[in-house]
């Protein structure tokens, strides 16, 4: 992995790492759960993580008809 991708890395996973740590303080101290919006932020981080370790181009969201 060249330094470049793995300073990348390493920024995404702190930043992972920070919002889930706020999370669960959130959590633990005050019995509420997060919002959803912080959730998928969350998860749009690690799908984003994701693609940068594969190599991959972001994937266009699906739609989800209901």
């Amino acid at each position: 992995m060249s330094q470049s991708k793995r300073e990348q890395v390493v920024s995404h996973l702190r930043y992972i790492r920070q919002e889930l740590r706020e999370m669960h303080q959130g959590v633990m101290d005050d019995g509420l759960l997060p919002e959803a919006g912080e959730v998928r932020g969350v998860m749009a981080q690690m799908e984003a993580l994701l693609e940068l370790l594969e190599g991959k181009t972001p994937r266009k969201a699906k739609e989800v008809d209901a």
